[in-house]
Formats: C-alpha cells, structure tokens, sequence
C-alpha cells in the first residue's frame, strides 16, 4: 500500500500529515523517530482531500477556532493499541488523563506502563490527543514530539504546566 502525504509548517514545528485510502493515518513529527511509526511507501500528494481536510483543522485548532476534530481515521497497531488509542479520542479539549486512569478505564488496572508505551507509539499526534495523557502526579511525561510542544498544545487548550 502507498500513503499520501503532505508537510504542513504549525506552531509546534513542520507536520507531515499520511493518509490512506480510508482516512488519515498518521502525523508525525518534525523530528519523529522513523522506527515509533512505521508505514510502508509514501508518494507526496498536496491535494489529497483527507490531507488537506486534516491541514484546514489542524489550522483552526492552532488558531484556537476547533475543540474537536471531525475527520475519518485509519489507525495501524495491536487491538490493545488501538483500545488504548480510542480512549485517547474521548478525552475532551481542555482535560487530561494520567495513564493509570486510562488503564483503569480498559479494565486492566495494572497496565499503566502498557498504556505508556501504547501512548508513545500513537500515530495520530494531536487529532488522537496523546499530549493530554500526563503521569499520575499531574507531571508532563515522554512526547514524540518533545516536552514543549506537548506543553504548548495543553496551553493551547487552557492548561498551564511546567517542564
């Protein structure tokens, strides 16, 4: 399978935005790791409409015009993965969860390293809201895309926390 992508420049550094056929399957980082999400072929296509649907709401979420993101989503990973990323979906703007809450939540209460881990692989930065997920103790916690972007997206929404 080949993916679609574009590069979009945002406040938190250049995004590369993937999609498949289905919907959108990654944004990644500027300096993302290229082994945290793997994704076969990509041939770059500006005008690919999830692509650009996806750029017109990440620039209103920027712009502090968008709460929520309404776009067709094609996530890859393990069915615990995918689990652990839906809940990430149900987090609302403005609020944060710590990953033990999260484990509480898929039932499995010890699993809050698993949901880590299962969090810093999330391919679907900021659209699946992995910068609300914080440590127990309200602490900023490990971010693809670096401490302070996640600090900046979370004031972005209101909160205020401190590296």
């Amino acid at each position: 399978m080949t993916y679609a992508f574009k590069t979009m420049p945002s406040p938190v550094g250049e995004l590369t935005l993937v999609a498949s056929d289905k919907g959108l399957t990654a944004i990644l980082w500027e300096n993302d790791d290229p082994d945290r999400v793997r994704l076969a072929d990509r041939t770059e296509q500006p005008a690919h409409p999830v692509l650009v649907e996806t750029a017109r709401q990440l620039d209103e979420y920027f712009a502090g015009k968008r709460s929520a993101f309404d776009l067709p989503l094609d996530f890859h990973g393990t069915y615990f993965q995918k689990r652990v990323w839906a809940q990430l979906l149900a987090i609302p703007f403005g609020e944060t969860r710590s990953y033990g809450e999260i484990a509480r939540a898929l039932g499995q209460p010890t699993a809050s390293r698993a949901v880590g881990a299962a969090n810093g692989k999330n391919p679907i930065s900021i659209v699946a809201p992995c910068h609300r997920v914080v440590g127990t103790n309200g602490s900023l916690t490990g971010f693809a895309g670096g401490l302070e972007a996640k600090q900046r997206l979370l004031a972005l929404e209101g909160l205020e926390f401190g590296l």
